[in-house]
């Protein structure tokens, strides 16, 4: 049996939306799908227990953290990443690629890979991307990623497509360095920027590898929304309909929607479990920022149309309360709220396209939360 296997249930009518199912050995994941990030083998401040009560069907973790510290023999004894944490479901870890570019001045790329030092101690490593496919084949995830080199925004032409070039080399190296295929599905990811031409030149290379998954990598990194959308408009059609497609890194309600839209199937981000510590929570009528004062008598729910369990327990007050206080327990709840309602949002996305009305659904949505259409 291969890791994964894709499949195409429908397509919305009314966008170019795709309903699907990604079977793995673990389990299978209905799509379009947003995935919690456990960064270092932790959705932070939540339980495995609480993640599968939302209905989390997979979860990322991250090669660079988890490399780093504890380090990825340490996991590979304690059984893989899955016996680690104690979360028996999907598990796709990154490639560290996005990671180690966002140092900065702290790494060095070559041919070879990048050497880079550690953001927790300044201790020297180098990361190639066999080493990259190493270290998640000792984590054990289902789906792993290649090692790529995510190009900044705004960059120019020349300097994306040499990026992009040592990507799809870097991609080459990291399917032949594979070799637990039967177990872990390597996905590849197309570069490009925000250049067409770029894109369709990454795309197509990569396309010859016949990897069993894709992602659009490289966007979400600083620039205006309208250009993200744009560059997914001719980017995802050039994908393969029967291999799931993935956008890394987006997360906000919007763009979850737009991005389904235009037919991607995957999603990730910190966002929600980030702006919930901080004590902004999402809910149906937009962004609720709990620790203003005009919330210090609210005695009603976070968000009335959410069944949660922490809109069916506690109030705005409350939870107010809990953030003036620096109490733990106010990043949790709010954390485990901006979870569900995402995840119920993907719900509600994968009901709009069974119903051939996702385009009703984001002008409904969009009203409510006071996007602009």
């Amino acid at each position: 049996m291969m890791a994964i296997k894709y499949e195409l249930i429908k397509e919305c009518k009314q966008s170019g939306a795709r309903l699907g199912r990604i079977h793995t050995k673990r389990g299978i994941i209905e799509t379009p799908i947003f995935m919690p990030v456990g960064t270092q083998a932790t959705v932070k401040a939540m339980t495995v227990e609480e993640l599968k009560e939302i209905e989390s069907q997979i979860i990322l973790s991250n090669t660079y953290h988890l490399y780093l510290r504890p380090g990825h023999e340490l996991v590979k004894k304690a059984g893989g990443l899955h016996q680690f944490m104690n979360w028996d479901k999907p598990i796709l870890t990154d490639s560290g690629g996005f990671q180690v570019f966002s140092l900065g001045a702290l790494r060095k790329i070559t041919e070879e890979g990048v050497e880079f030092r550690s953001h927790l101690d300044g201790s020297k490593h180098f990361i190639s991307p066999e080493k990259a496919v190493e270290i998640q084949n000792a984590l054990g995830s289902d789906i792993m990623m290649v090692f790529d080199e995510c190009a900044p925004y705004p960059a120019e032409w020349q300097y994306v497509k040499n990026s992009l070039e040592r990507t799809t080399r870097w991609a080459k190296r990291c399917k032949e360095a594979h070799k637990n295929t039967d177990n872990q599905a390597l996905f590849g990811i197309i570069q490009g920027g925000m250049y067409e031409d770029l894109r369709r030149q990454s795309a197509a290379e990569l396309l010859e590898l016949d990897l069993p998954g894709y992602a659009v990598g490289g966007l979400s990194v600083g620039e205006p929304k309208h250009l993200m959308y744009e560059v997914l408009d001719y980017t995802t059609p050039l994908m393969p309909k029967d291999k799931p497609r993935y956008l890394m890194g987006v997360g906000s309600p919007d763009c979850l929607i737009e991005g389904a839209i235009r037919g991607i199937d995957m999603f990730d981000c910190v966002l929600p479990t980030r702006i919930g510590r901080n004590g902004t929570a999402m809910t149906s009528g937009g962004r609720v920022v709990i620790k203003n004062s005009k919330h210090t008598e609210a005695f009603e729910p976070l968000d009335p149309e959410c069944d949660c369990y922490v809109c069916k327990n506690y109030t705005r007050a409350y939870l107010r309360h809990l953030f003036k206080a620096d109490e733990i327990l106010g990043l949790r709840l709010l954390t485990y709220h901006n979870l569900y309602f995402l995840l119920k949002l993907m719900a509600g996305v994968r009901q709009a396209i069974q119903e051939d009305r996702l385009l009703d659904y984001r002008r409904e949505f969009f009203t409510k939360y006071g996007y602009e259409l």
